[in-house]
């Protein structure tokens, strides 16, 4: 009885949910309609436009910068400079920008994201909003997912920012500082995340404001953006440098391990994890304080002593855990790993945290230093700095909710300029694998038989390779296109919409490049022009769009792109992707997945009770289930798995959100510092407080005077400040109290520095007073930020004691950045009572060595420089002329770094 009610209310509550989206429309039907009045305000003021010279087109953007520099809003002028940009685009590219383009550009401008499907001009809609917020004068970004797209875009859309008098920029790694400051001096600046996110921890590096490229941070347009800010933004930007070393230390630590007995540790084989217990802490703590490695009064659970914990943990993992000859072998005095699958050696491969170093100092071989992070920012925490973000994609909506709460950013689905005609086939789920890849063969025989192009999606090499098998034996002619085929990624992508041909792609195939129906126009005119340079290249494009209209039809009639998905993705978006590259522009097309219970995702949620139905079912072998329900069960599962995924990216940016706080402090002191034309008065006030927390130290306030340690005062006065006072003579004067003595060593500690400035020259005593605070910051936050990597490390282990590991981490890295300010104010102290006039060639000495090690921090924080020749016939846009590197091999371009890391990267 309470099922039936149940039941007749869910559905009278979805009747009555159905019928108010039929009455009111959606939220996304709300805010499409919302831009309409707009979109008829452009199109009103388009035949006023087309009447303007090409000089009326630039006059119109200096009124525009005029009335934005007058306090005119940019809402108000939105139509105006939309029209002024839609009549520039119309001349220089050719292209009149459909309404539906002008809608995703508002969109963008009011900082949402618009999801807009394949093939719909996405590049041309970001010059609408990048135009009317550069005329603010503080420069757009354009942020894309590579290189090759970045320039692509530059030099495709910069004729329309040129028609409209704007200057458009481009950075790119290794470029010459000159040329990239003057990229980002531009009105738009094109670039990739990376280099955007390297460029901002460079610049706040620097020791010269004139030396910082970037000029703020107002307006960012993302494109491909829940490629750049979701699945990219797992891994943070990292530049690192040299550590000091610390190879004394391992081998201290080393000594220590084998006096451990079984009581001092708990191994874990299984889960391949070692702990001390509560005996064994007790017994390093004292080993520890006896080796001086511990200071006197501080324990391991210190906030001060993270790092020191880190390290004997590494210590005993490489002891208990990494056994030699098994693990890895000692070669030539070097510990070389082994990969536990294949038992082969990875030459070059070293563990990180210390681990490494750890296994050296165990085996007594030569301990070369860990590299340490001079600087890091997660892309969501750079992002988050921009004023104002606005993104573009094909697929955006499954991750709507990520992108409200971490960046605050709306999505809207902009319709598209024509129906999509695409036929989105029901999920077909067979029993086993061997069923699946037998009925996709025999789909794509039957596809291919009538010429209908096929795009096939796989989740891997090793399955596209299996396919690729499968469809030779089956005499299929085919393309295979992954991260081995790289190189010749957009020639593939350009021939998949041809008539008959078949294409396998990995999850990396297309983005950024179109498939269209017949082929690419341009493709075919670049190779027809190769191949015959006498002709004139008029002549060949005349000939090529004439025989491109015949194939492009004789592709629609064949059905257009068949796009056949062999497994479902862990994300919906990964496969929305995937079947938008099908249905482009109103064009014909139909998608397909096919799926087995052994699939992960099948086997992971709920195959057993599919398994069971199907076996009741009485299916046959070579059978599949397709049905809607199916579909929705599916979706179902990925939503939980999205969810789960979004879950540890939150959890993750949290941590980092604390890191965040500090390096936004230290960055601001740094400008801050660089900008002050004196820092006397900061110096000065330093000095003071160091002066008074001595004073506090020695003389407690509230104490009697034969409490004080006025000869404690006087020697540490002396170390910390190079300052010689009679402050025990002071100290035994009637009635004299702490204040008092606090301002007479203030005054002599003030007069010495006036004394040294005057020996100095006012002016040099400015510059290395800036010069001298700006490099202490750097080195206290470059300890500051390893100590918190270390803490990170350790503080899950919180958790066992039913604390909240992250606010642990909060409380302790508070209290270890207020530790960092307050030695960094002894530092400056110390060393400005240390320095003495010296002769102009000890001074010249002194500001060249700063400058030395300056230089080398520098060159950490730079990209390298090539260190080789590039090869014979290299060129940086033209895959095609990379050859076909391995992953670990040197690259092509001769920057010295391997292929991964370099132009493999890009791929």
């Amino acid at each position: 009885m309470h099922d039936d009610v149940n039941d007749r209310i869910g559905k009278n509550m979805l009747g009555l949910g159905t019928i108010a989206k039929k009455v009111f429309g959606t939220p996304n039907d709300r805010k499409v309609k919302a831009t309409r009045p707009l979109v008829e305000k452009i199109n009103a003021l388009e035949p006023q436009f087309e009447q303007l010279s090409d000089d009326g087109l630039i006059a119109k953007t200096e009124e525009f910068r005029k009335r934005v520099a007058d306090g005119e809003n940019l809402d108000a002028l939105l139509p105006e400079a939309f029209a002024n940009c839609r009549e520039a685009a119309k001349r220089a590219l050719g292209l009149r920008a459909f309404d539906t383009q002008l809608m995703g550009g508002i969109f963008l401008h009011q900082g949402n994201i618009a999801e807009m499907k394949t093939g719909e001009g996405k590049t041309l809609v970001a010059t609408f909003p990048a135009y009317l917020n550069a005329l603010t004068g503080k420069g757009v970004h354009i942020v894309t997912v590579n290189d090759y797209l970045a320039r692509r875009d530059a030099e495709w859309m910069s004729k329309v920012y040129a028609a409209l008098g704007m200057t458009t920029g481009v950075v790119y790694p290794q470029q010459p500082e000159p040329e990239k400051k003057q990229a980002y001096r531009c009105d738009v600046t094109y670039a990739t995340n990376n280099e955007l996110g390297f460029d901002y921890l460079r610049d706040n590096m620097k020791m010269e404001l004139s030396d910082m490229n970037q000029r703020g941070h107002h307006y960012a347009i993302v494109d491909e953006v829940d490629s750049i800010l979701i699945d990219e933004a797992r891994t943070p930007l990292i530049i690192s440098g040299p550590a000091q070393d610390r190879s004394e230390l391992y081998v201290a630590l080393d000594k220590l391990i084998p006096e451990l007995t079984e009581s001092h540790y708990a191994l874990d084989e299984k889960t391949r994890n070692v702990t001390y217990t509560d005996e064994g802490n007790e017994f390093l703590e004292q080993r520890l304080h006896e080796m001086d490695l511990l200071p006197e009064g501080q324990t391991l659970y210190d906030p001060e002593s993270t790092t020191i914990v880190h390290h004997v943990n590494q210590g005993l993992r490489a002891h208990k855990l990494f056994t030699r000859d098994k693990d890895y072998i000692v070669r030539d005095g070097e510990i070389v790993l082994i990969d536990e699958f294949t038992g082969r050696m990875m030459a070059g491969r070293r563990l990180s945290d210390g681990l490494h170093q750890a296994i050296e100092a165990k085996e007594g071989c030569n301990i070369q230093p860990e590299n340490v992070t001079l600087a890091q920012v997660t892309f969501q925490n750079y992002f988050r700095l921009y004023e104002k973000l606005g993104g573009m994609t094909g697929t955006a909506a499954t991750e709507a909710d990520e992108f409200q709460e971490i960046y605050s950013l709306g999505v809207v689905e902009v319709p598209t300029n024509r129906p999509i005609a695409r036929v989105d086939d029901d999920d077909a789920v067979y029993r086993t694998a061997k069923e699946k890849y037998e009925a996709i063969v025999e789909t794509i025989k039957e596809a291919n038989a009538k010429g209908q192009p096929i795009l096939v999606g796989t989740t891997s090499i090793e399955k596209s390779e299996f396919l690729s098998h499968l469809l030779t034996q089956a005499g299929v002619k085919h393309n295979v296109l992954n991260a081995r085929q790289h190189e010749q990624e957009a020639q593939i992508v350009a021939d998949a919409g041809k008539l008959g041909a078949v294409t396998i792609a990995t999850n990396m195939a297309g983005r950024g490049t179109d498939i269209k129906l017949g082929g690419n126009v341009e493709f075919k005119v670049m190779e027809a022009i190769a191949a015959n340079p006498e002709t004139h290249p008029d002549q060949i494009r005349a000939d090529i769009d004439e025989q491109h209209k015949a194939d492009e039809e004789a592709v629609k009639a064949a059905g257009g792109l068949f796009v056949l998905a062999t497994e479902r993705h862990e994300s919906r978006r990964i496969d929305n992707q995937l079947r938008g590259r099908s249905g482009r522009q109103g064009d014909p097309g139909r998608s397909s997945f096919f799926l087995s219970l052994e699939d992960d995702l099948m086997r992971i949620f709920g195959s057993e009770k599919l398994d069971k139905v199907l076996s009741t079912l009485g299916m046959k072998e070579g059978e599949a289930i397709v049905h809607p329900w199916v579909n929705k069960s599916l979706e179902r599962a990925q939503g939980k798995v999205e969810g789960r995924n979004f879950d540890i990216r939150k959890h993750l940016l949290k941590f980092d959100d604390v890191m965040n706080e500090q390096r936004k402090v230290i960055f601001k002191q740094r400008l801050e510092i660089m900008e002050a034309a004196d820092l006397s008065e900061i110096i000065g006030d330093m000095r003071h407080e160091v002066i008074g927390d001595l004073v506090d130290e020695f003389m407690p306030p509230k104490s009697y005077a034969d409490q004080w340690n006025v000869q404690g005062l006087y020697a540490a006065l002396l170390e910390k400040l190079n300052l010689d006072v009679p402050v025990i003579d002071w100290a035994a004067e009637e009635g004299v109290d702490g204040e008092e003595i606090i301002e007479r060593i203030a005054d002599a500690a003030d007069e010495q520095m006036t004394e040294k400035a005057e020996a100095f020259g006012a002016e040099n005593m400015r510059m290395i007073e800036k010069q001298l605070l700006l490099q202490t910051i750097d080195a206290k936050w470059r300890e500051h930020l390893l100590t918190l990597e270390h803490l990170r490390s350790v503080v899950g282990f919180r958790g066992y004691a039913q604390r909240d590991p992250l606010n642990e981490y909060k409380t302790e890295a508070f209290q270890l950045f207020e530790n960092m300010l307050n030695s960094l104010r002894e530092d400056v102290s110390q060393k400005l009572g240390q320095i003495r006039p010296l002769t102009d060639e000890e001074q010249q000495q002194m500001i060249a060595q700063m400058a030395a090690q300056q230089a080398a921090v520098q060159q950490a924080a730079a990209p390298e420089a090539p260190q080789g020749e590039a090869k014979e016939g290299f060129d940086e846009n033209d895959p095609s002329t990379w050859g076909n590197p391995a992953r670990n091999e040197a690259c092509p371009c001769g920057s010295g770094k391997k292929f991964k890391h370099c132009h493999g990267r890009l791929a």
